[in-house]
């Protein structure tokens, strides 16, 4: 990638695994002690020749396991899903489950821990805690981040790609089902600690500013506090006017040396994390208690060298960019995250209680140098400081009763909450006009909006949402073979957001504005600056909220369901599940303007029957097809349905809703053939279709297309094919101790998609703003054009070599995924769309376990994005490349070590 222009002022080829499969041999090799095919894999506390499943637990009883013995969930679950057990998990060596799913077959990650299914963005993605809700921290989302989730607190990831009529309606691509730890079987202490080295970031150059000095535990010690007066205003419902005594107080108050000042950071330290993790349980004559607690802190730093770019017509010719800037962000996040979990267990019924608690801190510095079109003789350089808090908690309740040989039922309660705060997000342009007339033409000038400058705008924002469900489940089995099953499931979504944005203007004396510009940020908006003009000198600071009429939205989803479902054996080799849910689910958002009424809100009450069926034949012992079908909805998210303007940060977009949204309906059919050759290992091939009904699309809009908005795209259709492997091969026939246990592993998967946009001639779509609100569908999406966030090709490998006995494994893995439309240019304009291309990254994972007296101490290294590959993000015009963000991306080297008492 071509480097940064002035960065010294701001700072293998594809490979594949072939999915070929061998015929299971006739006899296992030979072994000592208790290592065979059956073994499990090593880290498994249980290393006794049988696998012990791992913890799932899924609303509706569809699959509800804890530790038995022997039961290959992949092969007997009704529907098509794949389950990443903890040790699968650890072999991946990934700090979050975002980039563990990413291994997952037909799984990427997009963003800040986005998982899109088989090419499906995020908003046909639902993750699920425990079978509960989640509620998102982001503005722009309804799903949450799966970054959040530390790998540490869970104890599998379920992903259902096939819908059964147990989950809820809202499933496009697949449904995400996260398990935590629960009840231990032994008493275990375990404390771990890592250092991680970044070769883009680590021992260089970074930006970054004071803040508070408890900024490096994730939270503020109350320097970024709302003061009491403009908490009072906040609350007063009224706008301000920009020259009154009040607007020169609050405006004293705004910035400061501690929130607004960039600091150089010559050599920036290394990333690092601790954990611990303790669990125990207690006999109670008949029945079992359970305590398990984990907690942990990472403090990680990224800094990025953009290439950021704007195109304003159809050319890649750098004289007639509207933007050609070089960037260099810097992100300190920090993380911290508890759970404790309590179980009881008696007979055949089972109590958890779950809590989850996780903090995440953005500390976020930016500065920029660039030209602009309105004036490319001049430099702009843009600062940012920022601020961004994300939390969420989770407690809910989970019982799993047996009635008697026949009868079971499940009941789960739960609530979540998430926040985000951003106070004093402070963005501020410095301009150096390079002209020989002006006395200042050499010196960077903030002018604040005097001069063809932006002004700077100080941002405080604020969002809070609960989620409240439950759910009960009930099964009885008629006859052998024959189960039916009914439910119901309840859910709220509630969602305050705020956005206070102040710009700050001059218009007095331009001489007297430019000879003060030339101060640094916080010695310019110093509190005396603001009362200049009381005493005679005709500066004119004015503070502006210019945002007022989209400043507050509230947000409600409603949902109540119903559903019945029947499994049984049609014969010996053929079964069946079916069933079908009633879904009833309002949706509003109101906009409330400051110092104005609310808006009449938008709401889309709908209720619709959704069928699920899967058929299964055994065609012989170990293989087996599947044929699904089945109807499914997507709705748009909140943010999607409010015509307010919101930029975020780490993609470098602004956004504006559309009213008129309305819900996505999708028909799903899907075929899979699968072969367990062998204990553990297993080939699968499947293929398929879906049509989706106004699937909601966004597109770039705005004079030169800087804004992202959505509309109800009318008809696209998504179709494709898979494959797995995943194979051992016993190495003691090469002879030594050193082989005696080892094996090798090779796990392949890839995923091909296409979609496709159907857009007639005389189709419309309804786009608020557009003059009565109906518009001509080709005016904004192109025929033919694939869905957003899809990328055609997805593969994952992984080689290795692990001791069946002991904790020692070496895995060296491979990721691609071929570009992906992330932003739809407008079809009118001819504006290309925007593509992201992760391409191919290598990783390589070492585990070893060594034990210094009876306690077992787990190192582990590792190496991640070993090719150097880089984010590109680009459009491609005839005459060459925008690079809308593109950057370096490091190559990160690990070291971590756990002990287990």
């Amino acid at each position: 990638m071509t480097k940064p222009r002035l960065i010294s002022l701001l700072l293998l080829s594809t490979a594949m695994l072939a999915p070929c499969v061998a015929a299971a041999q006739d006899s296992a090799p030979t072994t000592t002690g208790n290592a065979s095919p059956e073994a499990p894999a090593i880290g498994d506390e249980n290393a006794t020749g049988t696998q012990e499943a791992p913890d799932v637990s899924i609303p509706g009883g569809a699959i509800i396991v804890t530790g038995q013995r022997n039961r290959n969930i992949e092969r007997t679950a009704p529907q098509v899903v794949s389950v990443l057990s903890s040790e699968q998990i650890a072999r991946t060596g990934e700090g979050d489950i975002a980039g563990a799913l990413g291994r997952v077959t037909g799984l990427s990650v997009v963003g800040n821990g986005y998982v899109y299914v088989r090419g499906l963005g995020d908003r046909y993605s639902l993750a699920l805690l425990n079978g509960s809700p989640l509620p998102s921290p982001e503005p722009l989302k309804r799903v949450v981040p799966l970054d959040l989730f530390p790998t540490s607190i869970v104890a599998s990831s379920l992903v259902q790609k096939s819908y059964s009529v147990n989950f809820p309606g809202e499933f496009g691509g697949g449904v995400i089902n996260l398990t935590t730890k629960a009840i231990p079987a032994e008493s275990f202490l375990q404390i771990g600690g890592g250092i991680t080295w970044d070769t883009e970031t680590t021992n260089k150059l970074s930006y970054s500013y004071y803040g508070s000095k408890t900024d490096w535990t994730g939270w503020d010690n109350g320097n970024r506090s709302i003061p009491g007066a403009l908490q009072d205003y906040f609350d007063s419902g009224t706008v301000i006017n920009p020259t009154s005594q009040q607007a020169q107080q609050l405006g004293g108050l705004l910035v400061n040396g501690r929130n607004a000042v960039v600091q150089r950071i010559d050599d920036t330290q290394p990333n690092f994390s601790a954990s611990l993790s303790a669990g125990t349980s207690f006999d109670l004559g008949e029945a079992t208690l359970g305590v398990i607690a984990t907690g942990g802190y990472s403090n990680s730093t990224q800094t990025k060298a953009i290439l950021r770019q704007r195109a304003q017509g159809v050319t890649a010719d750098p004289d007639q960019l509207w933007e050609d800037a070089n960037a260099v962000n810097t992100d300190n996040r920090v993380v911290a995250n508890a759970l404790v979990g309590v179980g009881l267990e008696w007979g055949e019924h089972q109590i958890r209680w779950t809590n989850v608690y996780i903090h995440d801190t953005d500390k976020h510095t930016s500065l920029s140098l660039g030209k602009r079109a309105n004036n490319r003789q001049a430099d702009y350089m843009d600062q940012t400081t920022a601020w961004y808090e994300r939390q969420l908690i989770d407690t809910q309740i989970v019982g799993e009763f047996k009635l008697d040989d026949r009868t079971s039922v499940d009941v789960r309660a739960g609530y979540a909450n998430s926040k985000r705060l951003a106070p004093f997000e402070i963005e501020a342009q410095y301009l150096r006009t390079n002209s020989a007339a002006d006395p200042l033409g050499d010196l960077f000038v903030n002018r604040l909006g005097n001069g063809n400058q932006d002004p700077t705008t100080v941002t405080f924002s604020r969002l809070n949402e609960n989620v409240w469900s439950a759910g009960v489940d009930v099964s009885h089995r008629f006859f052998e073979g024959w189960t039916g099953t009914v439910g119901y499931a309840y859910q709220i979504n509630s969602r305050t957001n705020s956005r206070r944005s102040f710009a700050i203007f001059a218009n007095g004396d331009p001489a007297l504005i430019s000879g003060f510009g030339t101060l640094r940020i916080d010695a310019l908006l110093q509190p005396d600056m603001w009362t200049l003009s009381n005493n005679g000198v005709n500066y004119g600071l004015e503070l502006r909220e210019p945002g007022a009429n989209t400043a507050n939205f509230d947000s409600r989803l409603l949902n109540h369901a119903y559903y019945g479902k029947v499994d049984g054996q049609i014969t010996d080799s053929l079964s069946f599940d079916a069933g079908v849910r009633w879904e009833y689910a309002k949706e509003s958002t109101i906009l409330r303007p400051i110092g104005a009424p609310a808006t009449q809100p938008t709401d889309l009450k709908n209720e619709y029957f959704l069928p699920g069926a899967t058929l299964t034949w055994e065609l012989q012992p170990g293989m087996q097809a599947r044929l699904n079908a089945s109807k499914t909805i997507a709705r748009p998210q909140f943010r999607e349905l409010l015509y307010q303007p919101y930029f975020d940060p780490d993609t470098n977009r602004s956004y504006q809703g559309n009213p008129f949204l309305t819900d996505s309906k999708l028909t799903n059919v899907e075929g899979r053939l699968e072969w367990y050759f062998a204990p553990e290992q297993r080939f699968a091939v499947g293929a398929f279709w879906k049509k989706i009904d106004k699937p909601i699309e966004s597109y770039l809009t705005g004079s030169e297309a800087f804004i992202t908005s959505y509309a109800n795209a009318p008809e696209a259709t998504l179709y494709g094919a898979e494959a797995e492997v995943q194979k051992y091969l016993y190495l003691d026939s090469m002879g030594g101790s050193f082989f005696e246990n080892r094996r090798l592993v090779l796990i392949g998967n890839y995923t091909f998609t296409k979609s496709k946009l159907k857009v007639g001639a005389d189709d419309t779509v309804r786009v608020y703003g557009a003059g009565t609100g109906t518009s001509l569908a080709s005016d904004y999406f192109r025929d033919g054009a694939p869905l957003t966030g899809q990328s055609e090709h997805i593969a994952n490998v992984q080689i290795g070599m692990e001791d069946t006995q002991n904790l020692s494994q070496q895995t060296i893995l491979l990721n691609y995924a071929s570009k992906r439309a992330v932003s739809r240019g407008l079809a009118n304009t001819g504006q290309p769309d925007i593509f992201e291309y992760p391409g191919l990254t290598i990783d390589v994972v070492i585990r070893q376990g060594i034990m210094i007296g009876d306690k077992q101490i787990e190192l582990k290294a590792e190496g991640r994005n070993l090719t150097g590959r880089g984010h590109y993000e680009y459009q491609k015009f005839a005459d060459g490349k925008v690079h809308y963000n593109t950057y370096d991306v490091g190559r990160m080297f690990s070291l971590s070590a756990a002990i287990t008492f």
